[in-house]
């Protein structure tokens, strides 16, 4: 039901949006690299659009400044973080609608299990999701952005314990993997008792 109505123009919408960041990126970064005379008419085009996307740009230059690279492929780093952000709110919304679908079809026809099961499944995918957006968010954003504080804050309940038993490798901190594949099973589980 609202699967098949909103899912397709909340798609079509992020799509958009992250298409029109993909080619000001891809413009901007066209423009660091043609190096413009700054008195010329596309110079102060150039000027004024850098300008304009700095905001988008700045936390990826940051980044990369931290790790000694280069700051002129920051634009490529930004569109990299808007898809990977299309993807998780396109996954948001589509396990949203998914479990309400459920949950309204099952309520129509008085079936309490399968309500339980969507809300159980819809829950499980959530969750999932936000553990796989700390992971990302934590490579680009400082552990002061509120978003950021708000994951840790929602998903350090499960993820500590399994930090606890599952020490770093090489630095590496595999508890995040662990968990979602945990959560995954949990769902693929919940999918077949409640939802079969």
């Amino acid at each position: 039901m609202l699967m098949g109505l909103v899912f397709p123009i909340i798609q079509m919408i992020v799509v958009s949006v992250v298409m029109a960041i993909v080619v000001m990126m891809l413009l901007r970064l066209l423009i660091t690299y043609l190096d413009p005379n700054p008195f010329g008419a596309f110079g102060r085009f150039a000027y004024k659009f850098k300008k304009f996307t700095d905001r988008l740009v700045q936390p990826s230059t940051d980044f990369l400044f931290k790790l000694n690279i280069t700051t002129k492929i920051a634009p490529l780093i930004t569109i990299l973080v808007f898809c990977i952000f299309g993807y998780f709110t396109l996954q948001l919304f589509s396990n949203i609608l998914f479990t309400i679908d459920g949950v309204t079809v099952s309520a129509m026809s008085g079936n309490v299990v399968k309500i339980v099961g969507f809300l159980l499944y819809g829950l499980l995918g959530l969750y999932s999701l936000m553990i796989v957006m700390r992971i990302i968010f934590s490579w680009f954003m400082s552990f002061m952005n509120p978003v950021l504080r708000f994951l840790m804050r929602i998903t350090d309940p499960i993820l500590v314990p399994f930090r606890r038993l599952m020490p770093p490798i090489m630095m590496f901190d595999i508890s995040p993997i662990i968990v979602l594949f945990i959560l995954g099973f949990l769902q693929s589980a919940v999918a077949a008792v409640f939802l079969a």
